[in-house]
């Protein structure tokens, strides 16, 4: 049986925020935005789907993977008493924007937005992947999956705070993630793994690793005060641990990947290194593709 659906409450820390406002303005102040993150169980890879309030807006990034778990989404929305403006989508697996259609019935007034490279990828996409697990959820599955429209510019908004889409260019310009600069914070993205086995099938090519790479270290140069990971273990701490965790996990996959003679061999090396990680299923597809035993 999977793991309970898990909702975290980020209390960010007001003394810390109240500390840099002390030196600035002299008092202390609450921190304009408050993030609220949704855990999904094991059924849906873990992924995280965050709701921004500020004063009397929110904002959702990423949408669920089920309209079980956007039904959940929604709830935290609805318990925040702000109104949503936007529905963002940061990237272009079906487990981040499968709930945008439930979410928008509920919520009809919110736009549902993406990048252009996001936007682009999930519509040459979309009719394979509903294919592929329209079947498997049933019920659960969405039935007119929407297409989100694309954005101008990268930044949006709650309540005049800005919300910024970085890593928007480059070999990755469609595995974007999403800065929140008064929180200090990182969220929307499918970088960041914390304590999972990391997804590695998608980025086959040695220009796309090293492109991953880059992103996290410039992740870790903002020196974030959170840290939102695409996927996390339940009760992972909203930190840079995780940052360094997928960093030294594609380091070691590569290692092994080297030495390994077959995929169970590096499957293998792998469970051996990181014995308490989940998200098997992302280790075993890495593995077979890696090796050449399975296309994707």
């Amino acid at each position: 049986m999977f793991p309970t659906s898990k909702f975290l409450r980020l209390a960010l820390p007001v003394l810390g925020f109240g500390l840099i406002a002390a030196g600035q303005a002299g008092a202390q102040e609450t921190p304009p935005l408050s993030l609220k993150v949704y855990n999904a169980d094991a059924g849906s890879f873990h992924v995280n789907a965050v709701v921004v309030s500020g004063k009397s807006e929110a904002l959702v990034i990423d949408t669920g993977f089920t309209r079980a778990d956007a039904l959940r989404i929604a709830a935290n929305v609805l318990d925040s008493g702000r109104r949503l403006t936007t529905i963002l989508v940061s990237n272009a697996d079906p487990d981040y924007y499968f709930g945008a259609e439930t979410l928008k019935e509920i919520f009809p007034q919110a736009k549902v937005v993406t990048t252009p490279a996001v936007r682009d990828r999930i519509a040459a996409k979309l009719a394979g992947k509903l294919a592929f697990w329209g079947p498997k959820l049933g019920v659960n599955a969405p039935r007119q999956p929407i297409v989100p429209e694309a954005i101008a510019g990268n930044t949006l908004t709650v309540d005049g705070e800005k919300i910024e889409i970085s890593g928007t260019t480059g070999p990755l310009a469609h595995r974007p993630y999403v800065w929140i600069p008064s929180l200090k914070a990182i969220a929307g993205n499918v970088a960041i793994f914390g304590k999972l086995h990391v997804w590695t099938a998608d980025t086959q090519l040695a220009a796309e690793r090293e492109a991953w790479l880059a992103q996290l270290d410039e992740m870790q140069a903002r020196r974030p005060a959170v840290v939102v990971p695409g996927h996390m273990a339940p009760g992972t701490p909203l930190d840079t641990s995780s940052i360094e965790h997928t960093r030294n996990y594609l380091q070691r996959f590569a290692h092994e990947q080297g030495q390994a003679g077959d995929a169970a061999a590096l499957i293998a090396a792998m469970r051996s290194a990181y014995p308490e990680a989940g998200l098997g299923i992302a280790l075993d597809i890495g593995a077979k593709v890696a090796k050449g035993e399975m296309k994707w």
